[in-house]
């Protein structure tokens, strides 16, 4: 018998018992959509939960120190001298490499390394019109742009280049300086004050404070400079990490922060700095081409004598608490298609008894046991595939008005509206197969039986 016949007859048995095929079909169509739904209910959260820390840049970003400080307390300076021992920090603080210029250069020629910059809070007076108020500004590379807070500016736009006299606003910030329409600070021109040092025989000394220091020829001075407001961003919600391009209250270009910085005083050290020594900064930020090469490139930054943090180890946990969840999810759906599963032993018992003369006829006239037992798995085969596509069929659809109904729910409650239910093309191959592996299972059963049926006994059955 040829392969084409035996797939004839046993397509052809189906179609003989439509009602059993159909409800058996159905039976498994529904266990198929319980477990895809559960699935796919689990990989949706992990979509929107990991899915959206990853795409906000915080797990491809590693923390540079210089001692083992806590994630969060990069903002200022003095910190590179933090407690000695423990971690991942070799020797005393004084051996420790300076996180300066230097330290940028040799930390951006490591490999997979896209980017590298300073994570820079920088005190600042800010003046707009009659109203003042201290803030904190942060530095924002140019590479920042398109990413995380700042894929969608809310007014305005990012910056053009890192050596405009431009700046961003947070909207909590622009709020406070124009309640009525933030918008319409965009364009305007902000004063930013500071104390910096300049030492005898400058060119342009900066205007005397009022109350004006001089330290071995080391003189504090008030600079004013004026920056003109490009864009305002939307705080987003969530964990940080020291040093990342995040959103601040004032945000300036990078080049322009690091020149504040550099002449800035804010402490005893930055005062007493001598002129030809570079500024050490609190910390710095790397950036990796992938998040999954953070943990290679931190390695390598440690190797360096640098004390490393990321985030990346936060997201390898949160992944394998996803997999225990979608196993869990995945185990309880699969009871519905044991369940199913019986049906389909069920409807091959059944149909054994029913063709037990014909088994007998075609074993009189040459069929061997392989060839019953072919049109059998076949039967059964065709019976998981067609539930299976089915039941993804029905679990999509069931999670699309799902997805639908609890989006409505989590926008009455000022929640951000997601797709909670994620049907990837493993899932929808994985569910199929395992439909199909199943049912051959339930069907190897009665078609040994009906294989070793004696011919003579199947031809004298009524």
């Amino acid at each position: 018998m040829t392969l084409l016949d035996t797939f004839s007859l046993a397509l052809r048995n189906l179609r003989q018992s439509k009602l059993r095929t159909i409800l058996t079909t159905l039976g498994v169509s529904i266990g198929i959509a319980f477990l895809s739904g559960m699935v796919s209910f689990g990989v949706g959260l992990q979509d929107q939960l990991v899915g959206r820390f990853t795409q906000s840049g915080l797990f491809d970003s590693i923390t540079v120190t210089t001692g083992n400080l806590p994630p969060g307390l990069g903002g200022a300076r003095g910190r590179g001298r933090a407690a000695r021992g423990g971690g991942n920090t070799p020797g005393p603080a004084a051996e420790r490499p300076r996180l300066d210029d230097k330290a940028v250069e040799q930390l951006a020629a490591l490999p997979d390394v896209t980017g590298v910059f300073p994570a820079l809070r920088i005190p600042l007076q800010m003046t707009l019109d009659t109203y003042s108020e201290y803030t904190l500004a942060a530095g924002v590379p140019m590479a920042a742009g398109g990413e995380g807070a700042f894929q969608s500016i809310t007014y305005g736009r990012f910056f053009t280049n890192e050596t405009d006299d431009a700046c961003m606003l947070s909207l909590d910030l622009a709020k406070r300086l124009a309640a009525d329409d933030p918008k319409a600070l965009v364009g305007k021109t902000l004063t930013l004050g500071y104390a910096a040092r300049s030492e005898a025989g400058d060119a342009t000394p900066p205007t005397p404070l009022p109350q004006g220091l001089d330290v071995g020829g080391v003189q504090v001075r008030r600079v004013e400079t004026s920056c003109a407001i490009v864009g305002i961003v939307e705080r987003e919600t969530g964990p940080g990490v020291a040093g990342a391009a995040g959103v601040s209250a004032l945000m300036l270009p990078m080049a322009k922060a690091r020149a504040i910085y550099a002449v800035q005083v804010t402490n005893a050290q930055s005062l007493l700095r001598g002129s030809e020594e570079a500024a050490s900064y609190p910390s710095i930020t790397v950036k990796v081409a992938s998040a999954k090469r953070t943990q290679d490139v931190e390695a390598a930054i440690k190797r360096l004598g640098y004390s490393a943090f990321s985030l990346n180890d936060m997201l390898q946990g949160a992944k394998r608490a996803f997999i225990i969840l979608d196993l869990v999810l995945a185990l309880i759906g699969s009871i519905a298609l044991v369940i199913s599963s019986l049906g389909i032993a069920n409807t091959m018992v059944m149909s054994i008894l029913e063709r037990t003369r014909e088994i007998g006829v075609m074993k009189a006239i040459g069929g061997s046991d392989a060839d019953v037992r072919k049109i059998f798995l076949i039967e059964a085969s065709a019976i998981g595939l067609m539930g299976g596509a089915a039941g993804i069929a029905l679990g999509w659809i069931v999670g699309r008005i799902a997805n639908f109904g609890a989006n409505i729910y989590i926008e009455r409650q000022g929640g951000t509206a997601g797709d909670l239910f994620s049907m990837p093309p493993w899932l929808i191959g994985g569910a199929i197969g395992f439909s199909l592996l199943l049912s051959l299972l339930a069907g190897s059963y009665p078609a040994n039986r009906a294989a070793r049926l004696d011919p003579i006994q199947a031809l004298r059955h009524d």
